[in-house]
């Protein structure tokens, strides 16, 4: 396993359509934006000192913990101080192709399912499953694009056995979440009244009148907690929702419309800026069939989106 430990590699796009694995070990990274993905990702935590904002939920993880992240889900690492080298394993899977291994009533999707009652992105495995997952990781890193006979095969049943072990701990696992809003109150009831209200006309401004603090202060903390401006996170939100709609069958106007942009105009530059592709070629590459999960490249850092 340790000759596929890498460095950080800034990609968000998937370039197979099933399933990649990466074991990652850095001593410096900079500030990551908030992000998401077209398809499902295992985030395995082994070494630093990081808290990891999933929409409106914050985490502050612990060597061994496992983050489940859905398609969609607006995320982002947050890098406290002291933390040393920073190591994970993170597996991304092709939704279609997730969706395809479950079968006999077997839904392998179930783990990820955010509106599962008492769902929790976070599982905190006890030491023995801890051990266990590491070990599979481990094995299906070595596997996959191995050159050895049935080495492809070999990594496809590792992979089935995580997602059997994670579906059946998130199953058993008590429904009291591990998360907190934000890592602050009221900085988490504001990020949980935008997932609600983000199809209205909403401005700094009204949310300072709603949760009665000045705009200033609500700006400043807002982007120390989250490590995003409030309108970033908004923007974010629209066109994460805009894109599920348009997968759906809505048009480019129909999304825009019922996502809150003010006009179309707003929304074409806000999607071409984010996905480097408009809403229309976005709608049209989805009805001749091309995996938006692999032609995309939402922006991030540097140009790209972050796998962390």
């Amino acid at each position: 396993m340790s000759s596929k430990v890498r460095s950080f590699e800034p990609r968000q796009s998937m370039r197979r359509s099933s399933y990649e694995v990466f074991h990652y070990k850095d001593a410096h990274l900079k500030e990551v934006e908030l992000h998401h993905h077209d398809f499902y990702e295992i985030y395995f935590f082994m070494k630093g000192n990081v808290q990891y904002n999933i929409e409106s939920r914050s985490y502050l993880l612990n060597p061994g913990d496992v983050l489940l992240i859905s398609p969609l889900e607006l995320h982002q690492p947050v890098f406290r101080p002291g933390g040393g080298k920073y190591e994970r394993m993170v597996v991304w899977i092709n939704k279609r192709f997730l969706e395809q291994l479950s079968s006999g009533g077997q839904d392998l999707t179930q783990c990820f399912n955010t509106a599962a009652p008492g769902h929790t992105n976070l599982l905190r495995l006890e030491d023995r499953d801890r051990q266990q997952m590491t070990w599979q990781m481990g094995l299906l890193l070595e596997e996959s694009g191995s050159q050895e006979p049935f080495g492809e095969l070999a990594a496809m049943t590792y992979l089935v056995q995580i997602l059997v072990m994670l579906n059946r701990y998130q199953l058993r696992q008590a429904r009291q979440t591990e998360g907190k809003p934000a890592a602050n109150t009221t900085i988490g009831q504001i990020l949980m009244y935008i997932n609600e209200h983000y199809r209205e006309n909403l401005t700094l401004d009204h949310l300072a009148n709603q949760f009665f603090m000045s705009k200033y202060h609500l700006s400043r903390e807002f982007e120390r907690l989250t490590g995003t401006t409030v309108h970033r996170y908004l923007i974010q939100k629209r066109l994460v929702m805009a894109k599920k709609l348009i997968q759906e069958g809505a048009s480019a106007t129909e999304a825009s419309q019922q996502c809150g942009f003010g006009d179309y105009a707003n929304f074409y530059r806000a999607f071409k800026g984010e996905y480097q592709i408009s809403p229309r070629e976005f709608a049209v590459r989805l009805k001749r069939g091309v995996d938006p999960q692999v032609t995309l490249l939402p922006l991030g850092e540097g140009g790209a989106g972050k796998n962390l």
